[in-house]
């Protein structure tokens, strides 16, 4: 992904709205808010920012451990990790992001589906 959709998408301002939407959505929904009960939500967002800038194509390399280590005692599914994905979208979508770069985004995220769900 090249380093454009970063850019395109408004940088680290459109990303950081982007995170804020997506954790709205995510904390209320019932099926997921227990996954972060007791998190720092403040240092879960910065690592959000910097993954999705990372995964955007962004100048910000992720430093957030490994998905399947940071993930692995959560015991997540395919139903949950489905969940996740569609907030995100959502989140993207009404930031104004277009249609090929959501794509693009969604795509990365879709490549860690096995380690975050544990297999």
């Amino acid at each position: 992904m090249s380093q454009s959709v970063y850019h395109e998408i408004g940088g680290r301002e459109a990303v950081e709205a982007v995170v804020e939407a997506f954790y709205d959505r995510v904390l209320s929904d019932d099926r997921l808010a227990p996954y972060f009960e007791g998190m720092d939500m403040t240092e879960l967002r910065a690592h959000q920012v910097q993954f999705i800038s990372s995964v955007a194509g962004g100048p910000v390399d992720y430093s957030g451990a490994d998905m399947r280590e940071a993930h692995a005692h959560l015991d997540i599914g395919d139903a949950e990790f489905d969940a996740v994905a569609e907030h995100l979208e959502s989140a993207l979508r009404v930031n104004g992001v277009g249609d090929e770069n959501v794509t693009a985004i969604l795509d990365e995220v879709e490549s860690l589906r096995a380690p975050v769900v544990g297999r």
